[in-house]
């Protein structure tokens, strides 16, 4: 026999809306490839999908570059280290300025930006 408890978990699931979640493929080359997602103007469709994939894609090659790089790093944060936000913006603002820069493979192009934005001193 169910608990009471139970029972009004049960009727609540049952009376949620189905929601599926909308599958997304993305993946990026390119600097360009990477400065659209990190780009996206919020509330088009796949903004969000494609902003978080912009950030997560980010933090992820800076940390195994600094990480890999030993004593010499290819780019310094500040302490405190910048907004990624911000600093993304800017690395799309980067690459939509110089047409050279769209065809970078995506790290080489971000790391390039980060190092010009960011240089060790």
């Amino acid at each position: 026999m169910m608990k009471p408890v139970t029972l009004v978990l049960a009727g609540l699931a049952l009376s949620l809306p189905a929601r599926s979640a909308e599958l997304v493929a993305l993946h990026v080359r390119t600097a360009g490839d990477l400065a659209e997602y990190c780009g996206a103007r919020i509330g088009a469709p796949e903004a969000d999908a494609r902003i978080n994939y912009c950030h997560g894609f980010a933090q992820a090659a800076v940390d195994l570059e600094l990480q890999h790089s030993g004593e010499k790093k290819p780019f310094c944060f500040p302490s405190p280290p910048p907004n990624r936000t911000a600093t993304l913006h800017e690395f799309v603002d980067w690459v939509r300025a110089v047409p050279e820069h769209r065809p970078l493979p995506a790290t080489e192009g971000l790391f390039r930006f980060l190092g010009e934005r960011f240089p060790c001193k």
